[in-house]
């Protein structure tokens, strides 16, 4: 008895090692790619090109010290740079690097890089028209930040434009409140601003930069602050009477109400983490947020103390009582749940790392999964592609409920779900739809 359970032990093993070696030899069924990225993750057909538009902003004010105790606010000349990226001809040329110095109050400055595969200034590809996506960073954030997820959608066949809202620098306790004070004021005016500049120069022909845009089909990307911001640009008027609303001089409230009671012209809302619904500094009404007619994918941490993600942004998320609509949510993961995966000194400063990263996913994790489900979303309420709801009807709320039932030995080498496998999540592999879970709610306004 013992000399057959150990041949059959010994004869486990080798077969174990040989189908081991055996998966190992294969080459994985997704060329170039890491086999973990979902189906939609990945780049698209297109080869893409990259530039940076300035926009002069009119008609602006900025609160200063003195503002902020009198009430007065100073006219202030406003010009923000835009990074676009979009199809182009040919994809022959120096590929962009994205490069941004990050300053830390009473640190060091920290220079942080991202290789992209856009090629600056590439020709775009004529007579060819493509939906336009707005994005806007957080506070602090920049117009490359999310460089990784902007040249993915452009190379499915978009173009993106990213603020550089270039939010003033903080020093201390005072110009922090500062900041934040116009990071209120100014996301939504940025964006209304600039989106419609863009749009005005795709109607007339005047700008070349413009000549790809379908300046009707138009989405919106925002995180965090940014999207504070898209929440009132898609129709949500502002409520101030709350904190820090209710201490936003009267000028600035005025400006940022008559411009929240008209909605911007886009048809697809997307917001990462979004600040503003969390009970101590709530910036809408439910009656307000209930504006908002258009389909919206809202994604977050469901450890996010930032912005509260259990009073806050599903509070947000339940109130869009006018849209059909989608809550990607990350277990265990906080506020920065999206941004290019960037090396970081080991042994410098931790305010830089507790800003960019999450303590349990990894960036490129969450860059991949962040991008299969934008890109279904945009297909599918922009490209007024169908097929791709199936991505985000998912059959469990809980990923992890996820059934694939394999033979015993079977190597599925990264493939993915499609429609022979309609109980697990489409687009991921077999194990890796894991941690995650998505909820559905309809319009309930008809």
């Amino acid at each position: 008895m013992r000399k057959r359970t150990i041949a059959a032990m010994v004869l486990g093993t080798v077969l174990i090692g040989a189908a081991s070696a055996a998966y190992i030899a294969m080459p994985t069924v997704h060329d170039g790619q890491a086999g973990e990225t979902p189906e939609l993750g990945r780049p698209g057909e297109n080869d893409i090109g990259t530039r940076v538009k300035k926009f002069a902003l009119e008609g602006r004010t900025t609160i200063t010290t003195w503002g902020a105790i009198s009430g007065n606010l100073t006219n202030a000349n406003r010009e923000l740079s835009v990074r676009f990226w979009y199809p182009a001809e040919t994809a022959n040329g120096e590929t962009a690097k994205y490069t941004h110095i990050m300053r830390p109050p009473g640190k060091d400055p920290v220079t942080i890089s991202t290789q992209g595969f856009a090629v600056s200034d590439a020709k775009a590809i004529a007579d060819q028209k493509y939906p336009l996506i707005l994005m806007s960073h957080g506070f602090g954030g920049w117009d490359t930040q999310f460089s990784n997820l902007a040249e993915q959608i452009a190379s499915h066949g978009y173009i993106v434009a990213s603020i550089n809202h270039a939010d003033k620098p903080i020093h201390g306790v005072t110009s922090f409140f500062l900041s934040f004070g116009n990071v209120l004021v100014d996301r939504t005016l940025d964006q209304r601003q600039i989106l419609t500049q863009i749009l005005e120069d795709a109607k007339s022909g005047s700008q070349a930069y413009a000549a790809q845009i379908d300046s009707d089909s138009v989405g919106l990307i925002g995180y965090s602050m940014g999207g504070y911001g898209a929440i009132a640009s898609a129709g949500a008027p502002y409520d101030f009477a709350n904190d820090p609303m209710s201490n936003i001089p009267a000028t600035a409230k005025t400006a940022m109400k008559e411009a929240s009671q008209n909605p911007l012209p886009i048809k697809s809302l997307v917001t990462f983490s979004p600040w503003g619904g969390q009970p101590d500094s709530r910036a809408w009404t439910a009656d307000s947020m209930g504006k908002i007619d258009k389909p919206v994918l809202v994604i977050a941490g469901n450890q996010d103390d930032v912005v509260n993600y259990e009073e806050g942004v599903k509070w947000l998320f339940e109130n869009m009582t006018g849209s059909n609509r989608y809550m990607l949510v990350y277990r265990e993961a906080r506020h920065n749940i999206i941004g290019n995966e960037f090396n970081l000194d080991p042994d410098g400063d931790f305010t830089t790392a507790e800003f960019l990263k999450e303590p349990v996913w990894r960036s490129d994790r969450l860059n991949a999964i962040n991008q299969h489900f934008v890109t279904a979303f945009l297909d599918m309420t922009l490209k007024g592609d169908a097929a791709k709801a199936d991505y985000l009807n998912v059959p469990t709320a809980d990923s992890n409920n996820s059934k694939w039932p394999t033979s015993f030995g079977e190597q599925l080498n990264g493939k993915m779900a499609g429609s022979e496998q309609p109980d697990h999540w489409k687009g991921f592999q077999r194990r890796w739809a894991v941690g995650l879970e998505m909820y559905r709610m309809d319009n309930s306004n008809r």
